[in-house]
């Protein structure tokens, strides 16, 4: 922790995050020994909602233009991040099956549009690497080697493991209670204290529209869409799962990973929700993994336990990165849907340069931060 504390419960920064998920983390970490940095978060650990609860999945095609350049652009610090922050590898290889039925071929098509390396397999290729499916089920199938599982929290952990190394002080248990703008710089008032920054970063996932509403700043219509999660047990005969890919069934009415002997399995739902500490509904579970017994050839036995997260996204379903047009010092690092996590590296390098007045260091068309911009709204 740094000593510049003003008065008792008081402290001065040159920016105060609100919000400890991957975003907030990330940028507290970018920020680190160039702007002293307070980051709080108003649950006792971070990443407690959202990040979290991922998927945990690098997926280089997963989403659309603007998504594909962030991954891309953020990669290498995933593949070989800074073993002083980062003591253990965040990647580990899985792969990816996609299989194909026939109502979703042109979904399939439109999504694998400059696919990267993925390529088409037949259906008893697609049944070596995930021998539980039904080949009678899908009508085409193809495979992605540059897939990987994620360490969600050791890349979190590492995030803010740098933050505070580098000057940041870092507020668990801390949840904001009104933003003033005054002379200048924002007061935020807090259950815990009052801090104060010329520039104040809302990073607060699904609740970002309620801050920006304490703040006096006008809401940019994020939707956050609860996604859920169930584990089941595989059959006792079922071959080494730890070697099978990551599955996504078009249209995508489930998909699954396995986890250390288990079967991670996703209805694909993102229903509208209002932001609160989001649970999964047994009929959503029920259905989804009905869904997915149609297409394999083993039966459900046992749920041993489901979650669900909230992916927060904006009205076109980008990223919001930069400083709100009519409120000064007010800056949106949030709608990241379920992007966060593998473009965190990028979206933190770029947050951080827009807050410095620096061009970002990763591999960014110099017009790309005009793409997410708050202004476009």
């Amino acid at each position: 922790m740094s000593d510049n504390l003003t008065a008792p419960n008081s402290l001065t920064a040159d920016v105060v995050i609100v919000g400890a998920g991957i975003a907030g983390a990330g940028l507290a970490a970018a920020l680190g020994g160039r702007r002293h940095v307070v980051l709080l978060e108003r649950e006792a650990q971070a990443g407690y909602h959202a990040t979290g609860r991922s998927a945990a999945v690098f997926t280089p095609t997963y989403g659309d233009g603007p998504i594909r350049m962030l991954t891309a652009a953020g990669a290498a610090a995933l593949h070989d991040p800074d073993s002083a922050f980062w003591p253990h590898p965040i990647l580990k290889p899985r792969g990816m099956l996609r299989l194909v039925a026939a109502d979703g071929y042109a979904d399939y098509a439109r999504h694998m549009y400059e696919a990267g390396d993925a390529h088409d397999i037949c259906l008893n290729e697609a049944r070596d690497l995930f021998p539980i499916m039904d080949p009678q089920r899908f009508i085409t199938a193809s495979y992605e080697r540059d897939v990987f599982d994620i360490d969600v929290d050791g890349l979190l952990q590492g995030y803010l493991r740098k933050a505070r190394r580098l000057g940041a002080d870092v507020y668990f248990g801390c949840e904001v209670t009104g933003i003033v703008r005054d002379g200048g710089r924002w007061r935020v008032e807090t259950d815990d204290g009052v801090f104060d920054a010329p520039v104040v970063v809302n990073a607060a996932g699904a609740w970002a529209d309620g801050l920006a509403g304490r703040a006096g700043v006008r809401h940019l219509g994020f939707r956050p869409l609860r996604r859920s999660m169930a584990v089941i047990d595989l059959p006792a005969d079922a071959p080494a799962s730890e070697a099978w890919p990551f599955v996504v069934r078009f249209p995508l009415d489930w998909y699954a990973k396995p986890d250390s002997g288990w079967l991670i399995v996703s209805p694909g739902d993102e229903e509208l929700m209002l932001a609160h500490d989001a649970y999964a509904d047994d009929m959503v579970i029920a259905e989804g993994l009905h869904r997915f017994e149609q297409d394999v050839t083993m039966t459900v036995e046992k749920v041993r336990r489901s979650w669900a997260g909230l992916r927060t996204h904006s009205a076109d379903g980008f990223p919001v990165v930069g400083f709100d047009p009519n409120a000064e010092g007010f800056f949106w690092l949030a709608g990241q849907g379920g992007f966060g996590v593998q473009a965190a590296p990028a979206l933190s390098d770029l947050a951080a340069a827009l807050i410095c007045g620096d061009e970002p260091s990763c591999l960014l068309p110099p017009a790309f931060a005009g793409r997410l911009a708050p202004a476009r709204f």
